[in-house]
């Protein structure tokens, strides 16, 4: 198999469509179709199923689409390494949104002050959506809080968080040193989305002491959860670190629950096929050293 022949697979596979496929390759569609039935000889298996005029990607056809595109990046990464040794390099790092707004600017800061060759490029999303970005091989490494379930992903822990449930300074909890864990069943949450590591941990937390809760409001930006609670229209749980202006300001209210605690850790993310250069082995030095 050629470096084509995966350039080819990827592009079926992005657009599940041969023709679309030939005009983004300038190539005839004859030529996309042969080349996709020379990989399913090649390899003796069925890379997508044909129904109805329409391809569907096949089980072989999803394994073979991830090392497809690590073959693809990695001799890109060759040459672009070999060409542009004196060039500043590019290290793509996908963050969630706790970490992107609370830690990553001054790690960022510290690392480009450290390694001033470096180019870093940020995309902020949930959790789920950093890792879909690792699997495409669009981002190099991913800073999470949520849980990472894959076997094909990397991770590691480099930095404690505390989660907090907050109120309005208007909540009858405002004015109490504590509350029962139980007594949030009776009130209306407002929640980052799903998909979210917060989300994720407060859902965990909450089934294994088997409490229920009431979610009215999700919102996907932890700006928008903070200017909901101190209006009064909810109550809600959200990292400590993002916060702190308004703890001290007292516009929002950190409650302490007597028999409840939601921690976690922050997580270094990436695909375990990943060749690691210099550059992603120096960042993810800096997030380890980064431990407050």
């Amino acid at each position: 198999m050629t470096f084509r022949h995966f350039q080819i697979f990827i592009e079926v596979c992005d657009t599940m469509n041969m023709t679309a496929a030939a005009g983004k390759l300038y190539m005839s569609q004859s030529a996309v179709s042969q080349a996709i039935a020379e990989m399913e000889r090649h390899y003796n298996v069925r890379l997508f199923e044909r129904l109805s005029k329409k391809l569907y990607l096949t089980q072989a056809g999803e394994q073979l689409m991830g090392y497809a595109r690590h073959i693809i990046r990695m001799n890109f990464d060759a040459e672009q390494n070999m060409r542009d040794l004196s060039q500043n390099e590019v290290v793509r790092i996908g963050a969630s949104v706790t970490i992107g707004a609370c830690v990553l600017p001054k790690l960022a800061a510290k690392i480009m002050r450290t390694y001033p060759q470096l180019t870093l490029q940020v995309e902020i999303g949930n959790t789920e959506q950093v890792k879909k970005l690792l699997f495409q091989d669009k981002l190099d490494i991913g800073l999470v809080e949520g849980d990472v379930d894959s076997e094909d992903l990397i991770n590691s822990p480099f930095m404690r968080d505390t989660l907090v449930l907050i109120c309005a300074k208007s909540h009858p909890f405002a004015a109490r040193s504590s509350i029962n864990s139980r007594e949030m069943e009776q009130e209306n949450f407002i929640l980052r989305e799903v998909g979210s590591g917060t989300r994720k941990i407060f859902e965990d937390k909450m089934k294994e002491k088997q409490l229920r809760w009431n979610s009215t409001w999700t919102c996907s930006n932890a700006d928008a959860i903070k200017a909901a609670v101190a209006e009064g229209i909810g109550i809600s749980v959200i990292s400590e670190r993002y916060i702190t202006g308004e703890a001290e300001a007292g516009t929002l209210c950190p409650v302490n629950i007597d028999d409840l605690v939601f921690e976690r850790h922050f997580k270094v993310i990436y695909h375990k096929n990943k060749y690691l250069t210099h550059s992603m082995n120096c960042v993810i030095d800096a997030c380890y050293q980064n431990t407050n």
